[in-house]
């Protein structure tokens, strides 16, 4: 069984799947859009991953304030979520996704990118962490 790793963001969104097992979490592919509302594509080559893949579940990051308020951006991600859901069908898992991003940029710095090139790499590597959480999670309620 596989499992999508989502970063939904206003122009990109980073995908990331995990190993067979669901032990691992790897970097995709980010997929860019030209507007914010314009999905059809994004849509499209997300199903191209899940069928490519044979993906059973989709983790999406779900960015609330730190607060625990939910703010616009969670606001798009909930209807993301129910848009992916009509077309695929799959259970869609929302993942608390705060400080991911700054996690991601910290590890890509750690692993000496250079920042012109963190951006291309951000929301991919953003997906691994919202995705290895969850896998995480899901061994220690199996151990």
């Amino acid at each position: 069984m596989r499992i999508m790793g989502l970063d939904y963001g206003t122009k990109t969104v980073g995908v990331a799947i995990s190993d067979p097992l669901g032990i691992t979490a790897q970097a995709v592919e980010t997929i860019e859009r030209k507007e914010e509302n314009k999905l059809r594509r994004t849509c499209a080559r997300i199903e191209a991953l899940i069928e490519e893949y044979d993906i059973e579940k989709i983790v999406l990051g779900f960015p609330k304030h730190m607060n625990n308020d939910i703010g616009e951006r969670a606001e798009k991600s909930l209807e993301f979520r129910d848009m992916l859901h009509r077309r695929t069908g799959l259970e869609i898992i929302m993942w608390d996704e705060r400080l991911t991003t700054t996690g991601a940029e910290r590890a890509l710095i750690e692993s000496g990118i250079r920042r012109e090139n963190r951006k291309k790499h951000i929301d991919q590597v953003a997906a691994v962490f919202i995705l290895q959480g969850y896998l995480d999670l899901l061994r220690m309620k199996q151990g």
